[in-house]
């Protein structure tokens, strides 16, 4: 007898249904055809006894399931939920009215109890667009299936379970979720706060305006300087997530299986932290079955690099692409996925070896040979995508101690919000450019036009700094936010004047 049941296989972070076919007839043996890899073909044992397990029987013929469209590589133990319900169904011990309004997912344990999934929100968002009447997954993955409106989800503990609702023999409440209600809940839930920062006044406002530009940005310190403890507080002063933004970063971390348990949706923005020693695979993502790297999981959040120097190259340059189109395409031989990859970078470095080059106290004790060639271990054209270089000084015992409270993140974020605001006024008729680091050295032409005085300045800064080339546009993209911040429609002196400032790496002789 052939019966059909619907799975789900995940490439990228889009989902393909998956049609399951199951005929059991005359012979012996068990055979799964269709590009299975090893964790589908295994699922047979799997299956074996969880049937056993709940009182049924595993048919002793000549069982057959092909994995449509066969052409298309199956990967992973979340169809051993609907083979099983197959089998079920074609040896006649399970009723098959409904099985074709459903997709049906879930890893199966010996004793017959169901196994969490990876990517449950692509596979429901498919689902509904291939006219699905729902789903049925692990419980602990009904939240975020639940996501995606005008589906049923069914988040089930057992094969039984599953068994009693294709029966009719057990009624299973389907899992709800008002995406409404649980963004505005917790679009705001930040264990951190600029407010906990004591002093540090010109560094936060260096990040105030790279958060207002979308502006990546370079912290160069001695250790001890709180560029960490700055660096952590940046998401709690970027733009709330939008629904569609909250929904594309949840995609990305559902397909890596990075949801917290019974998890829904992401309404904060990622901060990812990866240490000196990733390598570039796990950074840009890949793999033998690719899984998306550190770079699109901050994606619409930070990705914090501390210590850069002591990445490796090749690491760091396989940044660089990323950085100017916003996503990371890996290629294998028969297939293509793309992850997108809209970050904002903020990276902290010592500014030599031991840590006290131009330290107000203490000595360095790195020549200027050995300055330069620890510098020179960031490349130019990485260096180039980082529009601010700020150097942080230790903050003094008198500020550290001080009772006054500092500015908190929510008073930050307004101004923040404002200046983004504006900017996607300027940018409304470009979906690709929502904000002032986005735009092209073109776009930065027609957009950031200087008097004949703002010119003199920046070309006296560039000669007296000697800044480089590429620092030009940099800065007229700073300066455009400092503008944008207090609402001014032309860029003058002023705000040429401290976007100049944070160009300390592009200066040829700060290492001596």
């Amino acid at each position: 007898m052939l019966v059909k049941t619907f799975g789900s296989a995940v490439y990228g972070i889009e989902a393909t249904t998956i049609t399951v076919e199951v005929n059991v007839s005359t012979g012996t043996k068990y055979y799964i055809v269709g590009l299975p890899d090893n964790a589908v073909k295994e699922s047979l044992q799997r299956i074996e006894s969880a049937i056993t397990a709940i009182g049924y029987r595993m048919p002793r013929q000549k069982i057959v399931v092909n994995l449509a469209p066969a052409d298309i590589r199956k990967e992973g133990s979340a169809y051993d939920l609907s083979i099983a319900v197959g089998i079920l169904a074609a040896s006649g011990q399970l009723l098959e009215d409904k099985l074709q309004q459903y997709i049906i997912l879930g890893e199966l344990s010996l004793d017959g109890m169901i196994q969490p999934i990876k990517g449950a929100l692509p596979i429901a968002v498919q689902a509904k667009k291939d006219g699905f009447k729902g789903i049925v997954l692990p419980s602990v993955n009904a939240k975020e299936a639940a996501i995606v409106s005008d589906l049923e989800i069914y988040g089930v503990e057992s094969l039984q379970d599953v068994v009693d609702f294709f029966d009719g023999n057990r009624i299973i409440a389907p899992t709800v979720v008002n995406i409404q209600e649980e963004f505005e809940r917790n679009i705001d839930n930040y264990d951190m706060d600029f407010a906990d920062v004591k002093g540090q006044e010109n560094i936060k406002r260096a990040l105030e305006i790279a958060a207002a530009g979308g502006h990546n940005v370079i912290l160069i310190g001695p250790p001890g300087a709180g560029k960490t403890m700055l660096a952590k507080r940046m998401p709690t002063i970027l733009p709330p997530l939008t629904i569609e933004e909250s929904l594309e970063t949840t995609k990305i971390h559902s397909v890596a299986g990075l949801l917290p348990a019974a998890g829904s949706l992401m309404t904060t923005r990622p901060f990812r932290a990866p240490h000196h020693t990733i390598s570039d695979v796990a950074l840009v993502g890949g793999g033998t079955h690719p899984q998306p790297g550190e770079i699109s999981l901050a994606h619409n959040g930070v990705l914090f690099l501390d210590e850069l120097p002591e990445f490796k190259r090749s690491v760091l340059e396989v940044m660089r692409q990323p950085l100017e189109s916003r996503n990371i395409t890996i290629s294998r031989s028969k297939f293509t996925v793309d992850y997108p990859a809209s970050f904002m970078l903020i990276a902290a470095m010592n500014p030599c070896p031991c840590g006290y080059y131009n330290h107000p106290e203490k000595e360095c004790i790195c020549g200027a040979a050995v300055v330069q060639r620890y510098l020179s271990k960031i490349s130019g054209p990485l260096l180039d995508r980082i529009d601010l270089h700020v150097e942080v000084t230790p903050i003094e015992f008198n500020e550290l101690s001080s009772s006054r409270k500092a500015e908190s993140s929510k008073s930050i974020r307004e101004r923040v919000i404002k200046a983004r605001e504006r900017q996607a006024q300027r940018f409304s008729g470009n979906e690709k450019v929502y904000c002032n680091a986005q735009m092209s050295s073109r776009m930065v032409r027609e957009v950031c036009q200087i008097d004949e005085s703002g010119q003199q300045l920046l070309k006296r800064a560039m000669e007296r700094l000697s800044l480089s080339a590429r620092a030009y546009d940099r800065i007229l993209k700073v300066a455009r936010t400092i503008a944008d911040m207090e609402d001014s429609a032309d860029i003058n002196n002023q705000h040429l004047a401290e976007a100049i400032q944070f160009r300390s790496l592009d200066r040829e002789n700060w290492a001596g």
